[in-house]
């Protein structure tokens, strides 16, 4: 599935890769991924440099490219990549908005790329977001004329939006559009929330180039990462090309190459569905998926699904090296039922070989890791009480305090209730900042301090209600969350130290983690790297090998039934205590800044989630069950 190399191909050219319109890469990360496109970008510089020519760029920002324009201020440092004769165009900025504001694209393309390299000042093209609104039309227009002076993009790299929109051109921008100021959608602006501190804060506008300043571009390359793009990838690459998505106008961009990593390109056919395209080998779990696929495109279940169901649907190979539909799905169906269980820390004095968890010990030290003050309850709350009632010791561990999730009207109504209580000017000193800050100003440290403390107290309260003794609820308060807003992203050796002297000091023998990397606030996949980091470390250590660790997912995705390899049914009482639970977290309950563009609070989305869950499992022929949790282990 992976190539190494970015080399075009006619999208296509191959049997498996018939439905795509644009060529693509697919690797196994985005680290490696960007340095080969970094690479790719110092070539052309190098190129171009030999004969006398400046390399005109054309520049994204935004998360995507952020590992691109790292490698390129290695390759200056290190491999003397020089750039003096580059001249650069962003594609795009907020509007309206200051240039030394942590949000603007002046203030990132500084910070990640400009102030380590040698590019020239006056080189360096970024849309003015400062300039008044009757000037603007006046300053898009001598934005296109300095690329055409500068002789065209002899590269432009992109990101995507989920909504498809390259640079900020969003559903609607016609292929003729030239940079001009536009209005964002609701979803770039929901997606963009968490950098402005809430969603009331993103500016409503941008100017951008148009569609028709990138696609004259020599060369143009694609950057999409993670699961939260698998959608929008599969229809700008696999659909036609349409102004909802502004991204299918690349499909008749001559020298286009979309650089995914795999969780960005798993819903493309050729990865989700490879039996429609192309000769598979079977294993296990590909048995599984195509079974799953088959009996939800039918509407029959498991054991009900006949050898013409296969032959009608490309599978026919599939039954021809079991022998008879009947065998496989009996196969399949006992597979999918092993991962049902009442017992999430394993079922005592049982036979567990056809179970998920262990029997031994009886009683387990559990983790459960939780990215936020609330993941816990929301994502497993029923496994949660199930796994403390069963008398398991179960430590619950807050790995961030979840402040930048309180409002300011919320901390306020604790503030006035102490400062009645107990008058005090510094209290008096925070009230008045909540009163007269702007939208660009961040928390002062004694405002943060507060809303940790409500969301400290509210995680308290909820896991009390399930019985979890104080003593076992732990607020490791890592430090990645609260450094300056541009390195938030970068896992440092302090949170390391942090998690992994946690861990050495319970000596667990499950741990429960956050695997749902599609949150909207980025919290998630931060802390599941970390722990990847954490398990590396800890690799050879005697306890860590008799540890199992099982991902959940939080209140925005549900893992596929064909990959859930433990699932906790809940009886309708315990939903109705799950749901208790989480609404002791009465700051995220009716004001949730960091939801997404599901407008439902986070406990109507997980428990109709979990219910869905349920009735996927009864569609495939199992016990109809109210709802579910679902786990995956993760192999390390």
């Amino acid at each position: 599935m992976t190539q190494q190399n970015l080399t075009y191909q006619k999208p296509g050219q191959f049997e498996e890769s018939r439905y795509e319109k644009i060529h693509n890469v697919i690797f196994p990360d985005r680290n490696s991924a960007s340095k080969i496109v970094a690479r790719e970008i110092a070539q052309i510089i190098r190129d171009n440099d030999k004969k006398n020519k400046k390399t005109v760029l054309g520049l994204a920002t935004g998360s995507s490219p952020i590992k691109v324009y790292e490698e390129l201020i290695r390759l200056h440092k290190e491999e003397n990549l020089s750039f003096k004769n580059v001249i650069s165009f962003n594609l795009d900025e907020y509007y309206p908005i200051e240039p030394d504001d942590i949000n603007s694209y002046h203030y990132f393309m500084n910070e990640y790329l400009f102030k380590h390299i040698d590019i020239l000042p006056e080189n360096i093209h970024i849309p003015k977001g400062n300039i008044p609104l009757e000037k603007v039309k006046d300053f898009c227009i001598a934005y296109e004329k300095q690329i055409a002076e500068a002789g065209g993009l002899d590269f432009q790299l992109l990101g995507i939006g989920r909504s498809g929109h390259i640079g900020f051109n969003e559903p609607g921008s016609h292929k003729n559009s030239r940079t001009r100021l536009i209005t964002l959608n609701h979803i770039t602006r929901v997606d963009a929330a968490p950098a402005f501190n809430g969603l009331k804060n993103v500016p409503h506008k941008a100017i951008t180039m148009g569609i028709a300043s990138i696609m004259p571009a020599k060369r143009i390359i694609l950057l999409a990462w993670g699961e939260k793009k698998a959608d929008i990838i599969k229809r700008t690459i696999e659909g036609e090309i349409s102004s909802e998505v502004p991204a299918t106008y690349l499909q008749s961009h001559p020298n286009t190459t979309f650089v995914l990593d795999k969780d960005a390109a798993q819903k493309l056919t050729r990865i989700d569905t490879p039996w429609l395209v192309k000769d598979v080998q079977w294993n296990k779990t590909l048995k599984k998926k195509a079974v799953v696929w088959l009996s939800n495109k039918t509407g029959k279940s498991i054991l009900k699904l006949t050898d013409q169901d296969y032959n009608l649907n490309s599978l026919a190979d599939l039954i021809a090296a079991k022998g008879t539909s009947y065998d496989l799905n009996i196969d399949i169906f006992n597979a999918l039922q092993h991962t049902i269980t009442g017992w999430p820390g394993g079922k005592p004095n049982a036979d567990d070989t056809n179970r998920p968890e262990r029997a031994n010990p009886a009683k387990k030290r559990v983790i459960v890791f939780s990215p936020h003050p609330d993941d816990d309850v929301i994502s497993m709350g029923g496994t949660l009480d199930r796994l403390i009632q069963q008398g398991h010791e179960v430590h619950v561990a807050y790995q961030t305090s979840g402040s930048n999730a309180v409002t300011d009207e919320d901390a306020l109504k604790f503030l006035e209730v102490y400062q009645n209580l107990f008058p005090n000017n510094e209290i008096e000193k925070i009230i008045d900042f909540i009163h007269q800050r702007n939208q660009t100003q961040t928390d002062i440290p004694e405002l943060r301090k507060i809303k940790a403390y409500i969301r400290r107290a509210e995680a308290l309260a909820a896991v009390r209600f399930l019985d979890l003794p104080s003593e076992n609820v732990h607020f490791l308060d890592l430090p990645f969350y609260d450094r300056h807003p541009l390195l938030k992203r970068e896992i440092q050796a302090d949170d390391v130290e942090i998690m992994q002297n946690f861990i050495q000091q319970i000596k667990p023998h499950q741990i429960f983690a956050a695997g749902d990397l599609a949150d909207p606030h980025g919290t998630h996949r931060i802390t599941f790297d970390l722990l990847l980091d954490v398990l590396k470390n800890l690799k050879n250590e005697d306890f860590i090998k008799d540890t199992r660790v099982w991902l959940y997912r939080g209140a925005w995705d549900e893992f596929e039934v064909y990959d859930i390899e433990m699932a906790v049914p809940m009886s309708p009482a315990q939903v109705e205590r799950k749901k208790l639970a989480i609404f002791y977290h009465q700051t995220q309950k009716d004001n949730v800044m960091f939801k997404g563009e599901d407008e439902r609070e986070f406990w109507q989305r997980v428990e109709e989630r979990n219910k869905q869950l349920a009735e996927k499992y009864h569609q495939l022929g199992f016990a109809d069950y109210e709802a579910m949790e679902a786990f995956k282990e993760l192999k390390f």
